[in-house]
């Protein structure tokens, strides 16, 4: 699957999604942009924004457990990079969509890619 992160800044759309209040260190939010499944962590100081779908099954992955910069998938144990979308473990074997983050004043805002057309 293709890695979000390596999109340059006129490839994406920026979207607002929340607040800095909103989200302190070690917590997540799971929310739906235009259907799109989406979770935002908010650790070490450091946001991330991947696609809330395990590429094995299809089902939501963000409720899983973290260990470091990894979230186990609640159902089966795969293992996604929450800095690049990349599968660590099986079952998975493809790649889930991580999501560039920026801070503009105190908005939180995810870049999706822009669509082709």
């Amino acid at each position: 699957m293709f890695n979000y992160r390596r999109l340059e800044e006129d490839q994406v759309e920026y979207v607002t999604v929340a607040s800095i209040d909103e989200l302190v260190d070690g917590e997540r939010l799971i929310f739906e942009i235009d259907e799109l499944p989406v979770a935002l962590f908010f650790l070490g100081g450091q946001y991330y924004a991947i696609a809330d779908l395990c590429s094995h099954d299809d089902g939501p992955v963000a409720e899983g457990e973290l260990e470091g910069l990894e979230i186990a998938c609640p159902r089966h144990g795969a293992r996604f990079n929450l800095e690049t979308g990349e599968a660590q473990t099986l079952p998975a074997v493809v790649d889930i969509p991580a999501y560039p983050v920026r801070v503009v004043g105190d908005e939180i805002q995810i870049g999706l890619p822009l669509e082709e057309g």
